[in-house]
């Protein structure tokens, strides 16, 4: 029997998409700044900063699960998922604030606690909200093509708040730090951002819905869940290579910030923008998205040295490969439909572990051959990030097909768990790393060593952690033809039940 075909509006796919991008001005906040936010803003020292990366996201994580047997007994009018998307809406956008304000007057051991508090709150909230809102596109249809197709215009829309979040978060900083400091700079920004994550969210609620009910719906004990569980083999794959993935995404942020900003020769940096007219000069002749980037670089090259420059570099860096990554994720329908999500992923992560090998052959002065890499980067990970999300989704299938019970909830709360935890883990051991093998002093930055560690990290351990992901999805059985025929035999056991729809 052939799969009913269950088809999603323009307004329902591109509305469930709006709440990952309002999720990724905190993630992609997290990911790229958050580690530097910590040392060189709000003044704490690296260890300080590995510990309040470390902890909260790994009570977060631990939190997921908790939040998954949460949701899967939720039943409201609205169903399982979709209402944490709006009780947590307005607590993430002020925690948020909160969570990038520095006190002013406190003692470093308040401002640790401080510190440690609200990022944990913000942490919790995230699970909270996010959590729900990806087993939500779990059970919105059956139809696995549209799965994929679903997830191709989340992660559009993803990278649409990360490219905004990447490109203009450290010009506004600077824009709003001007008369004042970089702490009052960042809670500006962040204050902009909230209030964006606020109206996104509200979308996301009003525009989707869920279709998919369990065969037999879940009063088993959460222990039992858990137990089933440990017998999905995908699913254990997949946490494997989540935690890669994630512990890369982390990693990767820290390290090429110091990249751009301290290995990456300023006078190169400076000769690079000003051939793309970022310099006072070609900002008196108009306006447009890059002479707002431009305006915080000064126009002589005695200034090249200034941090500002690298700002605007880092900026450039990260909008064209997300803007990249916008295109070439359209391709992961396409992709997953022809060669299978699992051949999709295998074949993206193993080339993005070469292409991050490649960062180890680059010159200071190579800004050319450093946008080259992030985009040829872009490219090959673009189409991995939609279909590993639909792969979550074949997960819970997995155990439904299995066990006869759906418990979506945990599926997505465990990989949250694993996607946490590789969070945690790639930021701390940045630091640690740095600081135990490269003499990291968050008070040089630029220091030989430092640098040294920044350049190696850039390339070589982003390269494994790369291919740590690839092998893990290898283990992982849910080939092309294991995924269609889980579909077509749930299908069958839905038409029988009454439940398809």
């Amino acid at each position: 029997m052939s799969v009913p075909v269950q088809k999603l509006s323009f307004v329902e796919k591109a509305g469930y998409s709006a709440g990952d991008a309002a999720a990724n001005f905190v993630f992609m906040t997290m990911v790229l700044f958050q580690l530097n936010f910590y040392t060189d803003v709000f003044g704490l020292s690296a260890n300080a900063a590995a510990a309040i990366l470390l902890w909260p996201r790994l009570w977060d994580a631990l939190f997921d699960p908790i939040m998954g047997v949460l949701a899967d007994r939720t039943n409201t009018r609205w169903g399982k998922f979709r209402p944490w998307i709006l009780w947590t809406s307005i607590p993430w956008a002020v925690v948020m604030v909160l969570a990038y304000t520095t006190p002013q007057g406190w003692s470093m051991g308040m401002m640790i606690a401080y510190a440690g508090i609200t990022n944990t709150v913000l942490m919790t909230l995230y699970s909270m909200n996010n959590m729900p809102y990806s087993a939500l596109g779990g059970v919105m249809t059956a139809d696995l093509n549209e799965r994929t197709k679903l997830n191709s215009y989340r992660f559009v829309s993803v990278n649409i708040a990360q490219f905004i979040v990447g490109g203009f978060t450290l010009p506004l900083v600077a824009k709003f730090a001007a008369g004042h400091d970089r702490q009052h700079g960042w809670q500006m920004t962040m204050t902009l951002w909230a209030v964006l994550c606020l109206v996104l969210f509200l979308i996301t609620f009003l525009t989707t819905r869920e279709r998919i009910k369990p065969v037999v719906e879940t009063h088993s004990s959460p222990k039992q869940d858990f137990v089933d569980l440990l017998k999905n083999s995908p699913w254990i794959a997949l946490v494997a290579y989540t935690i890669f993935n994630f512990a890369m995404l982390a990693y990767r942020g820290g390290a090429h910030y110091n990249f751009y900003h301290h290995y990456a020769d300023k006078a190169a940096m400076f000769d690079f923008v000003e051939k793309l007219g970022l310099t006072t000069t070609e900002l008196a002749r108009g306006g447009g998205m890059l002479d707002f980037l431009g305006y915080i670089v000064h126009g002589t090259r005695e200034t090249a040295a200034n941090s500002n420059v690298a700002d605007v570099f880092n900026s450039i860096i990260n909008m064209t490969g997300t803007a990249v990554t916008i295109v070439f994720i359209i391709l992961s329908a396409g992709l997953s439909a022809r060669f299978g999500k699992k051949a999709v992923i295998f074949g993206g992560f193993s080339l993005a572990a070469l292409n991050s090998f490649a960062y180890y052959l680059l010159a200071p002065t190579n800004t050319w051959g450093m946008l080259a890499l992030a985009v040829s980067g872009s490219i090959v990970y673009a189409p991995t990030i939609a279909v590993a999300w639909a792969m979550y989704a074949d997960a819970a299938d997995y155990s439904e097909w299995q066990t006869g019970r759906r418990f979506t909830g945990m599926v997505f709360a465990t990989i949250g768990f694993s996607l946490k935890s590789g969070l945690a883990l790639g930021s701390a051991v940045f630091l640690w790393l740095m600081a135990g093998l490269w003499d990291y002093d968050t008070k040089l930055p630029s220091a030989a060593n430092a640098v040294h560690g920044y350049y190696v990290s850039s390339s070589i351990i982003v390269g494994l952690l790369f291919a740590g992901g690839a092998i893990s999805i290898a283990f992982c059985k849910l080939n092309k033809a294991l995924t269609l025929q889980m579909a077509e035999e749930l299908a069958e056991r839905r038409r029988l039940a009454g439940l398809a729809t």
